[in-house]
């Protein structure tokens, strides 16, 4: 039987939850997810599961932190005045908000706190930090 090697092009249904059982993600009542193992387009951990993986197998499987979308980073937040923001631009938690650095490249961030007179961004992934759990079903290989 064929099993899933870095360079095939697969299909997969998954659900993705973390260590509470809250689902984060899933490809349920949608299309499969293709992709191209090997080439960077998934996090690590998400390949390195479904290599070896045969069709129609399914598996559970835990991705660290590590071997997701890494550490969450203390650097990556930072705290900025309300005076700094645009006038139709009002700030609320859990907001996200397209930044553009000195560089031209934009950086999505998410409002995590704020009070009277500071708004702390983060520009960390919204997955960094967090073990996820992933049901895997390999559907395809091309």
């Amino acid at each position: 039987m064929t099993k899933a090697k870095n360079g095939d092009t697969v299909q997969v249904h998954y659900v993705g939850k973390f260590e509470d059982d809250t689902i984060f993600d899933s490809s349920e009542g949608k299309a499969p997810l293709e992709i191209k193992l090997g080439s960077g387009e998934i996090i690590q951990g998400f390949n390195d599961a479904i290599v070896g993986m045969s069709i129609g197998e399914k598996k559970s499987t835990t991705i660290p932190a590590e071997k997701a979308y890494g550490p969450h980073q203390k650097e990556l937040l930072m705290e900025v005045g309300h005076e700094q923001f645009p006038p139709e631009i009002i700030p609320e938690i859990g907001q996200k908000i397209q930044l553009t650095q000195p560089d031209g490249q934009e950086v999505t961030v998410a409002v995590t706190k704020m009070n009277d007179t500071i708004v702390t961004l983060d520009a960390n992934p919204p997955l960094a930090g967090k073990d996820l759990l992933f049901d895997i079903e390999l559907v395809e290989i091309a």
